[in-house]
């Protein structure tokens, strides 16, 4: 079953780079980002490891772990980093899940129903849709999930914004618009009256009847 929005994200054990873990007891009591990619030393992939690895300060800063997966065995990980390195000037030094038996991949469903069986002797256009990220919250609800094309590297300071954006809501009654970026003002959600958005934001403008921007709250 496809797993949604506000859904618990499936707990599991498994190897990493930096040892075995059991997930939910991973993330403790901060956020997680799990991303996957299709396989190891391939030029897109490597591309997004290296430049998550450049991002770990930011998502420290926010109290985010990240967790990288893919099919390959740890192993692998292991070796692909020094290529990484090379590529990027950044080496993870974050987690790689190793899954070859696609334990992982099949209960996060980044894997068409279709493909069954083992990881060993696949190809990257195989496991085509293993290019999947979840955010997920200290509740270990899933906040966010997107799947991205083979051919097509994601954009991880898009995943920071809408990280910035998940923090931010989960502690004021409040939207953020299209594009927005940390520091730029926002939307008052409609259970808010106009009298508790004062009280709350001081001021606000209203644009519609239906659509009040204020500054963004600390």
């Amino acid at each position: 079953m496809t797993l949604r929005i506000n859904d618990i994200a499936p707990d599991f054990e498994a190897d990493t780079t930096e040892g075995p873990i059991r997930f939910h007891d991973w993330i403790g009591d901060d956020y997680a980002v799990l991303f996957s990619h299709p396989k190891d030393f391939t030029p897109v992939c490597t591309t997004e490891l290296g430049l998550m690895a450049s991002l770990a300060p930011e998502f420290t800063r926010r109290n985010t772990k990240i967790i990288g997966i893919s099919v390959d065995p740890v192993e692998s990980h292991h070796k692909w980093k020094g290529d990484i390195k090379i590529a990027t000037g950044h080496e993870p030094a974050y987690p790689l899940i190793g899954d070859p038996d696609l334990n992982v991949a099949k209960l996060y469903d980044m894997l068409p129903a279709s493909l069954e069986g083992e990881a060993t002797g696949r190809t990257p256009a195989d496991n085509a849709t293993v290019r999947t990220v979840f955010i997920i919250g200290p509740d270990k609800r899933i906040k966010l999930s997107l799947t991205y094309p083979m051919t097509t590297g994601r954009n991880f300071d898009e995943i920071l914004r809408a990280l910035d954006s998940i923090q931010l809501t989960a502690k004021h009654q409040v939207a953020t618009p299209a594009n927005w970026k940390q520091g730029q003002d926002v939307i008052i959600t409609t259970a808010v009256s106009d009298e508790e958005a004062i009280a709350r934001f001081g001021s606000f403008e209203r644009v519609l009847p239906y659509l009040r921007e204020t500054r963004q709250p600390e």
